[in-house]
């Protein structure tokens, strides 16, 4: 299929955290989003500047990939995304924190805010680098959810705390959650 590079396909998948929204570009995967919902799409689609396309489930093109991933991700068989991804929604000391983390933090690990502003050059940065995680367009896929507070708190999470727990749980960080 021969794809301009205006083309945004999305889709809502289940996960073990809830609904996620995916979009992606001929570049690559270019959002995950939490709570997934339909309405996420106008905006991205605006700010893109691209032609959202929804294809029917199973028939992904751009998608079929991510969704694989994700949901053997989810089962428990997958421990790195091996993706291409659209960084166009990042830019500057957010894209290189994200970066280092998705390069240097693998499955099952997980570093304080401060000791990934340490790594990127910049050891006085922690509540930047928090913020850099809370502008993460590829949450899951690029793991924010493995950066924790210094002190050893679990920190913030835009997909909520319960999300960020199971997350860590199902990387075997925490037990289980007692639901």
């Amino acid at each position: 299929m021969n794809l301009d590079e205006r083309h945004l396909e999305w889709t809502v998948v289940d996960s073990g955290v809830g609904p996620l929204f995916l979009a992606a570009t001929p570049a690559g995967l270019v959002r995950v989003e939490f709570h997934g919902e339909e309405r996420r799409i106008s905006p991205l689609a605006a700010r893109l500047g691209a032609e959202p396309v929804r294809p029917p489930a199973g028939e992904e093109v751009l998608l079929a990939e991510p969704v694989r991933q994700l949901a053997a991700y989810f089962a428990g068989e997958l421990k790195r995304f091996e993706l291409a991804l659209d960084w166009r929604l990042s830019a500057g000391f957010n894209r290189q924190v994200l970066h280092e983390l998705e390069r240097s933090v693998p499955y099952g690990s997980v570093v304080g805010y401060g000791e990934l502003a340490a790594r990127v050059g910049q050891p006085g940065a922690a509540q930047a680098v928090g913020a850099a995680m809370g502008s993460n367009p590829l949450p899951v896929v690029v793991p924010c959810h493995r950066v924790l507070e210094s002190d050893g708190g679990i920190g913030g999470f835009g997909g909520g705390l319960e999300a960020k727990r199971t997350l860590l749980a199902l990387e075997g960080v925490l037990p289980e959650p007692l639901f």
